[in-house]
This record gives C-alpha cells, structure tokens and sequence, in this order.
C-alpha cells in the first residue's frame, strides 16, 4: 500500500513492461495462482523461469497471455501458424504445445541467439519440429511469400511481437496471408499504457519512441472502413469466461471496396494484442480479386495486454 495525500491506496504495478493493466498486484497475482500457473505446462513453467534471469526478460509474453494464446490456437483448431518476434520463444513454445502434431510454425526473429536459450527446452518438450526457425528481418521474406500466391491464405494464425514501427507494414503483407476465418495477433498495442500518458509524462525512451506508431496504428484502424474494432483492456480466461478486468482487441472486418482504394498505406503504429480473424466470407471474392476487381474479407481483431 503507498500514501497519496495522506491516504492509504492499492499498491500498483511498478514495472513498466508489466503486462497486466489491473491496477492491484494482489488481483494479478491471484488471478496467476488460481487459473494460470496450476495449468501451465512444465516446460513454459521452465522456459519462463529461465527467461526472467535474462536482461530483457521484459520482452517475453506473460504466462497468463501465453495461456490465451494457446486455448484460442485450440480453439479455432490452427495447425499452420506464423510468429514474428520469438525472443527466447515462450509464446512459440505456448503455440507449438497448442498445434496438433503436424502442425507448423514459421518462426521469424533477427537474434537467434535469444531463440537458442530457449530451444533445449522446446526440443525437451517435444515440439522442436513443428518449428522452422528464420534468422533475419521479416519484411523480405514477408514479401517473397506475398508474391507466390500459393502463399495466400496458407495461415491460421499469426502472431507478431516485433518492432512495433513495421506492425502496419506487416498487416498489410500478412492479411493476404492468413486464410479466411484465420487469426492475426498483434502484441502491445496499448503499448504499457502509455497511450493516454501527458506530453510531461516521464517515459523510458523507447517507450516515448514507439508509442506515436502505435497511436497511428491505432488511429488508422479506427478509421478504416474495413475493420470493426472493440478494444477491452488484458486477457484472463477461466473455464471460458473472461474477466472484467482483462483488455482483449476485438476488431472485425467485413469489405467489398475497389482495389484501389485497398492498397497498402504507410505504416501506422502497433497496438496491444490484436487478433485479427477473417470470418468465413465468400473465398472466391479473395481468388478472383484480379477478375472483379473487388476484396472481401472479415477481420477479426482480438487483443490482449500490452
């Protein structure tokens, strides 16, 4: 408890990178301890601990967005899957539990040195062969899939948690890629929070960088015909409910506009996790786009916490 004005309040989150936006550590902690670690795996329960003595253990996805990620992966029953930004690979380890034992990820991320603290643990658990890890920035390789065509709509989900000043550049690759009624998830599009802070606020400086992209992004989303959005404050599901206190993106999309004007815009900013899912709309508007010169497609876009 800290004294604000000679009252006693609720302790708050200290950490900037914290990935909750509940404002009591006891409720998080709670929430951890009741439905989050009695159901984590062994292996993420191992991975994480190895990943909190890392320097940039801030970077890793939070336990209790690693146990949404996986129940929605079954949920939606995805078996090919894209991850862009790996770092010590708890979210790819929450995937690769999730996918059935053909499934597939296509891991991408600039540091495999980060990637290979965490491999033994995966390889323990497993699941090593579901992943095809790549070394080296997403944009290219991103770009060479878009132009083979059978590339398109091959993903049931994606998940991207890299450099939030590409997160517009990748959904305008990555929608062609995802199939209809598959989902994109985009990380840290509340971005700790900082949104809303005042121009005076004392922000770390990577967070004063990156926050004016995810302020685009989000404002291009809001504005774009294309998409619905709902955006709820950090994930916790129990026994399929979610909790009140919990932030979850919800963005659908529903389309059939001239090409033209759906062609790529400069890049906005990131979000916090947004899900984005193409609903079941007609796939032969995707695969005749060149013959009517049309898209239709839904976005579903789902987020969770920073």
């Amino acid at each position: 408890m800290a004294a604000v004005n000679g009252e006693t309040q609720p302790a708050k989150h200290q950490e900037v990178g914290h990935k909750s936006l509940l404002q009591s550590d006891a409720l998080y902690q709670y929430i951890l301890e009741t439905s989050v670690y009695p159901r984590e795996p062994q292996a993420m329960k191992e991975l994480r601990e190895v990943t909190a003595k890392h320097p940039w253990n801030l970077m890793t996805t939070s336990a209790d967005e690693g146990q949404f990620l996986n129940l929605l992966l079954k949920l939606i029953n995805a078996k090919n899957t894209m991850e862009i930004g790996v770092y010590t690979g708890y979210s790819l380890l929450s995937t690769a539990l999730a996918l059935p034992e053909d499934g597939k990820i296509l891991a991408l991320d600039i540091n495999r040195e980060n990637y290979e603290i965490g491999l033994p643990i995966i390889k323990k658990a497993g699941v090593a062969h579901k992943i095809d890890f790549r070394e080296g920035p997403a944009l290219p390789l991103l770009d060479q899939m878009v132009e083979d065509v059978k590339c398109h709509g091959s993903f049931d989900f994606i998940f991207v948690d890299a450099d939030k000043d590409n997160y517009l550049n990748y959904h305008q690759r990555l929608i062609d890629l995802v199939k209809i009624g598959g989902v994109i998830g985009y990380d840290n599009t509340l971005w700790n929070g900082s949104l809303v802070a005042p121009p005076d606020a004392p922000l770390r400086k990577y967070v004063r960088y990156y926050r004016d992209f995810v302020l685009e992004l989000n404002k291009a989303l809001a504005v774009d015909s294309r998409v619905e959005i709902c955006q709820l404050p950090v994930v916790t599901l129990s026994s399929l409910k979610i909790d009140k206190h919990s932030p979850i993106t919800l963005l659908a999309t529903s389309t059939k506009r001239p090409i033209h004007e759906c062609q790529r815009q400069p890049p906005p900013t990131p979000t916090f996790l947004q899900l984005f899912e193409l609903t079941q709309s007609d796939i032969k508007h995707r695969r005749s786009v060149s013959q009517h010169g049309i898209v239709k497609s839904s976005i579903h876009l789902l987020g969770s916490t920073f």
